[in-house]
């Protein structure tokens, strides 16, 4: 079984190469850029097993590829909007944060989303067993981001 995960894992970041390559050989650009920025979050598989293999750096060897991790998704989009970094992953609540703040974002992949991935933690000793329990009680999350969105359905 772990070895399966590994490999669809391995594949996953694979294939985000394979985008990448795709994207550089439909963009307007006669040779690979200079240098390029991602930013990725450590739950992004794809773009860890992709930093860490070295995909990119092995397929454009002429690219300075820079890997810029942020904490999460706002930030990564904010990052990409204002230009610092050329392409991001993230998961699929954020850019719709952005969006409606006017960021101007081009989609040009998608992974599966991994709804069993995000939980409402509470220390082991609370006494918080429900999500109705939280009524009264201060919560943090990151603003924009799929845990504002799961709270946010959480609570409806």
């Amino acid at each position: 079984m772990k070895q399966r995960i590994a490999l669809r894992r391995w594949l996953s970041a694979a294939a985000f190469t394979g985008l990448l390559s795709l994207v550089w050989a439909n963009a307007a650009v006669a040779q690979d850029p200079a240098q390029f920025r991602i930013g990725y979050q450590k739950g992004s598989v794809s773009l860890v097993l992709a930093k860490s293999h070295r995909l990119l750096e092995e397929r454009f060897p002429a690219t300075r590829i820079s890997w810029i991790e942020f904490p999460a998704g706002p930030q990564m989009l904010e990052a990409l909007n204002v230009g610092s970094i050329d392409l991001g992953s993230t998961g699929d609540i954020p850019p719709i944060f952005a969006q409606a703040a006017g960021a101007d974002l081009l989609y040009v992949g998608v992974e599966p989303p991994k709804p069993k991935a995000e939980v409402i933690l509470v220390p082991e000793n609370s006494p918080i067993k429900t999500v109705a329990d939280l009524k009264g009680h201060k919560v943090a999350f990151q603003k924009g981001s799929s845990s504002h969105n799961l709270l946010l359905r959480s609570l409806q």
